[in-house]
């Protein structure tokens, strides 16, 4: 079964539905390639998308240590590249709300980078990655 269906909306847009779910994703070419900017360009939504991975697993993991994630962020930065034109690198910033002891950083933190998006993306694209605990 697919997982989602894309539509061009034409003047470089596209909408996105998750089969199972019904969400709707837009997205539209950025400013600097021809598009309006006006939602997230399709490489976004790839360097959001390890966050999100990431912000995943370390949940799943939290979950079982007793430790709620809630309202943690993450500051997501893609830098492109051309010739060809490519995502370059993904420099993630995660705030982290939780006030845990160090050992349980440590293990959220070392779970966060085995993220299957991080797995995914190709060795070339550079992955800055930091956690700043308040």
């Amino acid at each position: 079964m697919s997982t989602s269906m894309v539509t061009y909306l034409g003047e470089l847009r596209t909408s996105s539905i998750h089969l199972q779910s019904g969400s709707e994703i837009i997205s539209d070419a950025p400013v600097d390639n021809n598009g309006k900017g006006a939602a997230f360009s399709p490489t976004d939504t790839v360097a959001n998308g390890l966050a999100s991975c990431m912000f995943t697993v370390m949940g799943i993991k939290a979950e079982s240590m007793h430790v709620d994630l809630s309202h943690s962020k993450a500051a997501v930065t893609k830098i492109m590249g051309t010739e060809p034109r490519r995502i370059t690198e993904i420099h993630v910033r995660f705030t982290m709300q939780p006030q845990v002891d160090e050992k349980t950083k440590i293990i959220l933190e070392k779970t966060a980078m085995t993220c299957p998006v991080f797995y995914s993306l190709h060795p070339d694209i550079k992955k800055e990655i930091s956690f700043h605990w308040l």
